[in-house]
């Protein structure tokens, strides 16, 4: 055998190839702005408490926090702000955590919690996680955006607790889920546990949602019209009232089935069909000498308001319809203001153009702003009826409608007050200088199928 003189090596650094796989790795599973675990990791960890809590029969709990008001910061501080902001919240709730807990980056302006360990006693889980929740809460209320203490920064908390029941991690994150939005619909800046109670809402609610896409196709929805009467009680005017008659549940309260519309979107296309069917009606009454005056007035969701193409859509239903524009009233309500008044003032100016009149609805029960008042095309103002009930027991309710009335005077509005159900209501308004009364007292809410049935002051 020969004898071995030299070796020939051949060598590779590895160091540039290890770095790339630490950089996918890192990639894979953690957020690239805040260096927290991203979703795909959370699921992870998730799916491994779970076990651990079936071994052990311990609790666990997901928090999954939601900013209240984010949309807000990127707008007002511009995204680059928005982000700081991001990395500054991750670097204080993981500061506040155990080691054992992990948190996570959920996506957008969530963030997602996992807490094990809780103990076994159910009370004492959920006690321990409602503190933790709290103690975010706090934790985000003292974070002010951007470094802008006038920017004040909420959050939305919704807490699964679960021990070793038959729950997978998607059933875990769906409950945290919908109790996060549950704290939302209530006003935010607050945390929610998941109950069974909530996802039989949420069941029924999605069954709502498929009846009313079937609601619109099958004529479910019905069009009611309540008169307005001027004070020797001629009807002057109608508002239009949406209802829903479901074939198996009866009459569908509009306060179920309009909030669910406008959260989905549907309330666009119902609404299109409303101010569709109301100018129609508009078109025929031209034709008769005796209500050729008469008003529509049609409720406008913000949410359909709001559409880019809303004042085209409104030009061209009245075009097709041939109804005049100075008989429809849009009527909106105080919510509408609170989110881009600038856009609402240009859209309600552009079909003022056109000749559309306005009514603000439930005066006095939202935003109230007397500076947008005198800046809106507005012709009515509207007395909520929750003031007109109780004005003859109620010095308050009284010192309101008594403002309201001035105020439109002032302005050159008409008012109208609603929910007038007794002749001392309607004699105490006309006192005090009202001029235009819709309600009970006058009639009831009801279907027009030819246009020419009985209103107040009008034979059929």
């Amino acid at each position: 055998m020969g004898e071995v003189r030299h070796y020939v090596a051949t060598l590779s650094d590895l160091s540039e190839a290890k770095a790339a796989e630490s950089t996918i790795q890192r990639l894979a599973f953690y957020d690239p702005l805040t260096g927290l675990p991203n979703r795909r990791l959370l699921l992870d960890r998730l799916g491994q408490v779970i076990s651990h809590t079936r071994r052990r029969n311990h609790y666990a709990s997901l928090l999954l926090v939601g900013l209240d008001n984010f949309k807000a910061y990127n707008t007002t501080l511009g995204h680059a702000s928005g982000d700081t902001l991001l990395r500054r919240l991750a670097e204080v709730l993981r500061d506040s955590l155990r080691e054992s807990d992990t948190l996570a980056r959920w996506g957008g302006d969530q963030f997602a919690l996992l807490v094990q360990d809780l103990g076994d006693e159910p009370a004492h889980a959920a006690r321990g996680a409602e503190r933790l929740g709290e103690k975010l809460l706090r934790e985000i209320a003292c974070t002010a955006g951007g470094g802008d203490e006038s920017l004040p920064l909420t959050a939305s908390i919704g807490i699964s607790l679960f021990h070793d029941d038959d729950l997978d991690g998607a059933e875990a994150i769906q409950q945290a889920e919908l109790a996060m939005y549950e704290a939302k619909r209530e006003g935010g800046a607050a945390l929610r546990f998941f109950d069974h109670a909530m996802q039989a809402s949420v069941t029924e609610r999605a069954h709502l949602e498929a009846d009313l896409d079937r609601a619109l196709e099958g004529s479910e929805l019905r069009l009611f019209y309540q008169p307005q009467v001027d004070t020797t009680g001629v009807t002057v005017g109608l508002e239009v009232l949406l209802r829903w008659e479901h074939p198996v549940r009866g009459m569908v309260s509009p306060g179920v089935f309009i909030p669910l519309a406008e959260e989905s979107g549907r309330i666009v296309a119902i609404g299109g069909w409303v101010l569709e069917s109301a100018c129609q009606q508009l078109a025929q009454w031209a034709e008769q000498p005796r209500r050729r005056d008469l008003t529509i007035s049609v409720n406008v969701s913000p949410v359909q308001f709001r559409q880019a193409g809303f004042v085209d859509s409104v030009r061209e239903i009245l075009a097709r319809s041939g109804a005049d524009p100075r008989h429809l009233v849009l009527e909106v309500t105080e919510s509408l203001f609170l989110q881009d008044p600038e856009q609402a003032r240009d859209t309600m100016l552009a079909l003022s153009a056109l000749g559309v009149r306005f009514a603000l609805d439930d005066f006095g029960t939202g935003y109230s702003s007397l500076g947008y008042l005198k800046r809106l095309p507005l012709d009515e103002l509207k007395i909520d009826q929750s003031f007109v009930r109780d004005l003859l027991e109620s010095s308050a309710d009284a010192a309101i409608v008594e403002t309201i009335i001035a105020l439109a005077d002032r302005l050159g509005m008409r008012v109208i007050a609603e929910g007038v159900e007794t002749e001392e209501q309607a004699n105490w308004l006309r006192e005090h200088g009202c001029r235009r009364f819709q309600g009970y007292l006058y009639a009831r809410p009801a279907p027009l199928v030819s246009g020419k049935e009985a209103l107040p002051g009008f034979p059929s």
